[in-house]
């Protein structure tokens, strides 16, 4: 049996059920040569943008969520 012929797309509605609408996860990109860090929910959309990593772990779980580090 083929794994990626049982591979399915997961929606939205799938995500939530499992509870990734309480995960985001954080990236640091590039913003006029500075290091910035993203904040993203788990399903890619773009949340915030923080100066500093900290802060932005710190913001996801005041917001009841689970941080996660992306590279």
């Amino acid at each position: 049996m083929n794994i990626v012929e049982n591979t399915r797309i997961m929606t939205d509605q799938d995500l939530a059920g499992l509870g990734l609408q309480c995960v985001a996860y954080v990236k640091r990109i590039q913003i006029g040569g500075a290091n910035a860090y993203s904040i993203h929910a788990a399903d890619g959309t773009e949340i915030a943008i923080m100066d500093n990593r900290d802060i932005a772990f710190a913001t996801i779980r005041e917001h009841d969520m689970e941080a996660v580090s992306a590279h």
